[in-house]
Protein backbone atom coordinates (compact mmCIF):
# COMPACT_ATOMS: atom_id res chain seq x y z
CA UNK A 1 0.00 0.00 0.00
CA UNK A 2 1.26 4.10 -0.56
CA UNK A 3 2.44 5.80 2.18
CA UNK A 4 0.23 7.97 3.56
CA UNK A 5 0.50 12.02 2.53
CA UNK A 6 0.92 13.96 5.46
CA UNK A 7 1.25 17.57 6.64
CA UNK A 8 4.89 17.33 5.94
CA UNK A 9 4.46 16.13 2.71
CA UNK A 10 2.20 19.53 1.38
CA UNK A 11 2.99 21.89 3.35
CA UNK A 12 4.44 25.41 3.14
CA UNK A 13 7.39 26.62 4.90
CA UNK A 14 8.45 29.87 3.51
CA UNK A 15 5.59 31.78 5.26
CA UNK A 16 5.15 35.40 5.95
CA UNK A 17 4.62 35.52 9.55
CA UNK A 18 4.08 38.17 12.03
CA UNK A 19 5.45 39.47 15.40
CA UNK A 20 3.02 40.32 18.41
CA UNK A 21 4.24 44.03 18.27
CA UNK A 22 4.30 44.87 14.76
CA UNK A 23 2.00 47.89 14.23
CA UNK A 24 -1.52 46.44 12.65
CA UNK A 25 -1.14 48.76 10.41
CA UNK A 26 2.40 47.38 8.83
CA UNK A 27 0.77 44.28 9.33
CA UNK A 28 -1.68 45.06 7.16
CA UNK A 29 0.57 46.07 4.71
CA UNK A 30 2.31 42.76 4.89
CA UNK A 31 -1.16 40.97 3.97
CA UNK A 32 -2.02 42.90 0.81
CA UNK A 33 1.73 43.20 -0.48
CA UNK A 34 2.05 39.34 -0.24
CA UNK A 35 -1.93 38.94 -1.38
CA UNK A 36 -2.41 36.45 1.33
CA UNK A 37 -5.51 36.51 3.95
CA UNK A 38 -3.64 35.88 6.93
CA UNK A 39 -0.10 35.14 8.91
CA UNK A 40 0.96 33.18 11.92
CA UNK A 41 2.29 35.44 14.22
CA UNK A 42 5.25 33.58 16.50
CA UNK A 43 7.51 34.98 19.28
CA UNK A 44 11.14 35.38 19.13
CA UNK A 45 11.13 31.37 19.47
CA UNK A 46 9.14 30.86 16.22
CA UNK A 47 6.25 29.65 18.88
CA UNK A 48 3.15 30.27 17.55
CA UNK A 49 0.81 32.16 19.51
CA UNK A 50 -1.69 33.70 17.05
CA UNK A 51 -3.22 34.47 13.58
CA UNK A 52 -4.06 37.65 11.80
CA UNK A 53 -6.31 37.17 9.46
CA UNK A 54 -8.98 39.65 6.99
CA UNK A 55 -10.87 38.82 9.84
CA UNK A 56 -8.92 40.39 12.34
CA UNK A 57 -8.32 43.15 10.05
CA UNK A 58 -12.24 43.75 10.65
CA UNK A 59 -12.08 44.16 13.93
CA UNK A 60 -9.50 47.35 13.40
CA UNK A 61 -11.74 48.95 11.20
CA UNK A 62 -14.91 48.53 13.09
CA UNK A 63 -13.02 49.46 16.41
CA UNK A 64 -11.33 52.61 15.08
CA UNK A 65 -14.13 53.61 13.50
CA UNK A 66 -16.75 53.20 17.15
CA UNK A 67 -14.02 54.10 19.23
CA UNK A 68 -10.64 54.37 20.28
CA UNK A 69 -8.15 51.47 19.23
CA UNK A 70 -6.98 50.04 22.54
CA UNK A 71 -3.21 49.14 20.65
CA UNK A 72 -2.11 49.59 17.29
CA UNK A 73 -0.39 45.95 18.26
CA UNK A 74 -0.93 42.69 16.13
CA UNK A 75 -1.68 41.05 19.92
CA UNK A 76 -4.45 43.25 20.61
CA UNK A 77 -6.20 41.87 17.57
CA UNK A 78 -4.89 38.45 16.38
CA UNK A 79 -6.76 35.05 17.42
CA UNK A 80 -5.72 33.23 19.35
CA UNK A 81 -8.22 30.07 19.68
CA UNK A 82 -6.11 28.44 16.51
CA UNK A 83 -6.60 24.90 15.27
CA UNK A 84 -3.18 23.54 14.46
CA UNK A 85 -2.18 20.30 13.18
CA UNK A 86 1.50 18.02 13.68
CA UNK A 87 3.91 17.28 10.52
CA UNK A 88 2.36 13.70 10.96
CA UNK A 89 -1.29 14.65 10.54
CA UNK A 90 -2.58 13.00 7.64
CA UNK A 91 -4.65 14.65 4.44
CA UNK A 92 -8.01 13.43 4.92
CA UNK A 93 -7.59 14.23 8.60
CA UNK A 94 -6.95 17.89 7.46
CA UNK A 95 -9.40 17.84 4.96
CA UNK A 96 -12.08 17.14 7.50
CA UNK A 97 -10.62 19.78 10.11
CA UNK A 98 -11.35 22.14 6.92
CA UNK A 99 -15.07 20.92 6.30
CA UNK A 100 -15.92 21.31 9.84
CA UNK A 101 -13.89 24.95 11.19
CA UNK A 102 -14.27 27.60 8.94
CA UNK A 103 -10.37 28.18 8.90
CA UNK A 104 -9.04 28.75 5.63
CA UNK A 105 -5.37 27.71 6.76
CA UNK A 106 -3.60 25.58 9.59
CA UNK A 107 -0.65 26.03 11.33
CA UNK A 108 1.70 23.07 11.15
CA UNK A 109 3.47 22.53 14.10
CA UNK A 110 6.44 20.40 16.02
CA UNK A 111 6.82 21.14 19.44
CA UNK A 112 5.18 23.91 19.52
CA UNK A 113 6.79 25.77 16.91
CA UNK A 114 5.73 26.96 13.41
CA UNK A 115 7.40 24.81 10.96
CA UNK A 116 4.47 25.17 7.69
CA UNK A 117 1.74 26.33 7.01
CA UNK A 118 -1.37 24.44 5.04
CA UNK A 119 -4.25 25.94 3.05
CA UNK A 120 -7.88 24.40 1.68
CA UNK A 121 -5.70 25.31 -1.64
CA UNK A 122 -2.89 22.99 -0.59
CA UNK A 123 -5.42 19.94 -0.37
CA UNK A 124 -7.02 20.96 -3.84
CA UNK A 125 -3.23 21.16 -5.40
CA UNK A 126 -2.35 17.89 -3.92
CA UNK A 127 -5.19 15.83 -4.35
CA UNK A 128 -5.46 16.83 -7.90
CA UNK A 129 -1.87 16.02 -8.73
CA UNK A 130 -2.34 12.61 -7.14
CA UNK A 131 -5.81 12.02 -9.65
CA UNK A 132 -3.64 13.48 -12.99
CA UNK A 133 -1.02 11.32 -12.11
CA UNK A 134 -3.75 8.47 -12.55
CA UNK A 135 -4.95 9.13 -15.85
CA UNK A 136 -6.24 6.70 -18.00
CA UNK A 137 -7.80 5.15 -14.95
CA UNK A 138 -11.57 4.44 -15.08
CA UNK A 139 -12.35 7.18 -12.21
CA UNK A 140 -9.68 9.40 -10.59
CA UNK A 141 -11.74 9.60 -7.32
CA UNK A 142 -11.81 6.01 -6.88
CA UNK A 143 -7.89 6.39 -6.10
CA UNK A 144 -8.11 9.01 -3.13
CA UNK A 145 -8.38 6.14 -0.98
CA UNK A 146 -4.77 5.31 -1.64
CA UNK A 147 -3.72 9.00 0.07
CA UNK A 148 -4.10 7.31 3.53
CA UNK A 149 -4.27 3.88 5.11
CA UNK A 150 -7.65 3.55 6.28
CA UNK A 151 -7.02 1.16 8.98
CA UNK A 152 -4.72 3.90 11.02
CA UNK A 153 -7.20 7.05 10.27
CA UNK A 154 -9.65 8.52 12.38
CA UNK A 155 -12.45 10.28 10.65
CA UNK A 156 -14.96 12.77 12.37
CA UNK A 157 -18.01 13.64 12.04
Amino acid sequence: MQKPIVARDIMVKKLITLNPEMDIFEAIDLLLKHRISGAPVVDEDNMLIGIFSEKNCMSVLLEGAYSQLPSTAVFAFMSTNICTVSEETDLLTIAQTFRSQPYRRLPVLRDGKLIGQISRRDILQSVNEITRNKKGQDSALLYLSSLVDVTETRLYN
